[in-house]
């Protein structure tokens, strides 16, 4: 199944170029302030920038992803382009996030709105390769716009001239479905899973809950891991730590064999705002499409603001049971359904009675 040729965002459309684009690209690419903290990689005038364009547009007829063209939504103003190329760097397959946006618009978070849109919709659909990104380290607006797409600083590496310096080169968890952990593996996963659990996150227990009690929910986790019903998917840090998980659980009833139900999402609470839960249900969502799933399910806590994430990843409420979780007393919550299909069909109740 193809992934979608256009992102929208709040407030953006992110969409492939077309030849009507060519003036904005080569507008934006000729800008000598939008090239301060690199001016040797300004292209050396119109017609070559002209070439990259063309190249660019290319690009997407061989791949089907390439830069594009960020527009606002409202208006369909287009006031930038980037996104990820896949491309070598120092001999690794990767897919480089670049975005190039115009002055007027610069302190107004499009950059960071289109980055995170970018990263999680590769998390998805774009080849499984490690995502990075490079920023001149005094370029403080791009490199804060990676880290809140879900980057990290992970190195630096030479770019243009040597007096010029170094440049500042940042690293995406990557996503990682398992049947089975090693010990470092599953002793991070319970650092996890604790330090959400103590910061309030609905993971099955409440605040303070034993480790060893958590150890015990996990082992029941990697015991259906082993029988082949439940897969785990999670985000390892480029310093290798476990920073997000969930797992997906298959129902023994071949009626429901094209479904799949989501249990223990969490990332990790340091890390929150820096678009974890995004790249978590993208990459939860690849790994379930590529096990021929067509239906997805979770339910969620009400009262924590969860359902609302939800919805910006594609689910709808389909049911919801009021006052089934009692967090403490006199404070009950409603356990509220959610759903989305991964085949691409509309979620649409079958009116048959």
């Amino acid at each position: 199944m193809p992934g979608p040729r256009e992102i929208t965002t709040t407030r953006l459309t992110l969409r492939p170029p077309a030849a009507g684009d060519r003036a904005l690209w080569v507008r934006l690419h000729r800008d000598p302030t939008l090239y301060q903290h690199a001016p040797w990689a300004m292209p050396e005038d119109d017609e070559a920038a002209a070439a990259e364009f063309d190249d660019c547009v290319s690009r997407w007829g061989d791949a089907g992803f390439d830069y594009g063209i960020v527009e606002e939504t409202n208006t369909r103003t287009g006031i930038g382009v980037g996104g990820l190329r896949r491309r070598d760097l120092e001999g690794e397959d990767v897919l480089n996030l670049y975005f190039r946006l115009a002055g007027d618009v610069h302190g107004r978070g499009m950059g960071r709105e289109a980055a995170r849109g970018w990263v999680a919709n590769a998390f998805e659909w774009l080849p499984d390769l490690p995502v990075i990104a490079r920023a001149r380290g005094i370029n403080e607006y791009s490199v804060r716009a990676a880290v809140s797409a879900g980057l990290e600083p992970s190195g630096s590496l030479v770019e243009g001239p040597a007096e010029h310096g170094e440049s500042t080169l940042l690293r995406a968890p990557r996503a990682e479905a398992h049947d089975w952990f090693d010990e470092d593996t599953r002793e991070s996963l319970l650092d996890l899973w604790v330090a959400t659990n103590d910061t309030g996150g609905a993971v099955g227990f409440l605040p303070g809950a034993p480790r060893s009690d958590v150890a015990q929910a996990l082992s029941a986790h990697e015991e259906a891991m082993a029988d082949g019903t439940t897969t785990a998917v999670l985000l390892r840090w480029p310093d290798g730590r476990v920073v997000g998980a969930g797992f997906w659980a298959a129902d023994r009833n071949q009626l429901l064999g094209h479904t799949r139900t989501a249990y223990r999402i969490m990332t990790a609470p340091d890390l929150r705002g820096r678009n974890l839960g995004r790249l978590l249900m993208s990459a939860m969502h690849r790994v379930a499409r590529d096990q021929g799933v067509e239906v997805a399910v979770l339910d969620v806590r009400s009262g924590l603001g969860t359902t609302r994430f939800y919805e910006t990843c594609g689910y709808v409420e389909v049911g919801r049971v009021p006052g089934v979780i009692r967090v403490a007393p006199g404070d009950d919550r409603d356990s509220v359904i959610l759903a989305r299909r991964l085949d691409g069909r509309p979620m649409v109740a079958d009116d048959r009675a």
